[in-house]
């Protein structure tokens, strides 16, 4: 009696896993489309042709394509800031609880660039949140607009390490710092090789970090 009770509970583990994995596929799947070729030319067809799976998966694990595009955002968007956490908790611990702005700095703006690195096993994540921040529907532009958490931490390090400086002040250095972030794409830099007449190269990501870093610094500093 015992066996036979126990055959739906394995049947049930069978048909979890199968769903799982499923999912994980469509997510992968999806974001990789997504970033290579943006999220308005990709259809759920595409996706689920690609990814070998029924078309009804992605109604059924996410009921549509909005929502699908917002559940990579999200996920996406925690691990790099978990990054960035994990970046400040340690240039916090190295300076006794007090980073210098530099630092700071570094652990806000290095980790996206290093995703973007060609073989970074997060460029494929990182391509699609640019993507995602310029092409996402509602879900996502709530996001960006209104989840400000993540960057709560570094206001409060660069207050303690300018308190000179009004708070308000620091807001403001801090939205030209992230606009800076923001506008490293691709087209940018091609726009800037043009514009150099081939004097700019961005190849060097230690190299671009430092340029960066040092701008930015040089914003907090005055």
């Amino acid at each position: 009696m015992s066996a036979l009770a126990a055959e739906p509970s394995a049947a049930t583990h069978e048909d979890a896993d199968r769903d799982a994995a499923t999912k994980a596929l469509v997510l992968t799947t999806a974001e990789r489309l997504f970033a290579e070729r943006g999220l308005r030319c990709v259809s759920v067809r595409d996706i689920t042709a690609e990814a070998g799976v029924n078309l009804a998966s992605v109604n059924y694990h996410f009921g549509s394509k909005d929502t699908l595009v917002f559940e990579i955002f999200r996920r996406r968007a925690a691990e790099l800031s978990r990054d960035r956490a994990r970046m400040l908790h340690e240039a916090q611990a190295r300076h006794g609880g007090q980073a210098p702005v530099r630092e700071i700095l570094a652990a806000l703006m290095a980790p996206p660039l290093l995703w973007s690195r060609p073989g970074h096993p997060r460029r494929i994540a990182m391509q699609f949140i640019i993507r995602a921040r310029g092409e996402g529907g509602e879900a996502v532009r709530e996001a960006v607009g209104k989840d400000v958490s993540h960057l709560r931490p570094f206001v409060a390090a660069l207050i303690a390490a300018r308190p000179d400086l009004p708070p308000e002040e620091v807001h403001w250095r801090l939205h030209f710092v992230l606009g800076m972030v923001h506008n490293n794409r691709v087209a940018e830099f091609e726009r800037l090789h043009v514009l150099s007449e081939g004097l700019t190269r961005d190849g060097d990501t230690e190299a671009l970090l430092n340029r960066m870093l040092d701008f930015a610094e040089a914003g907090f500093l005055r």
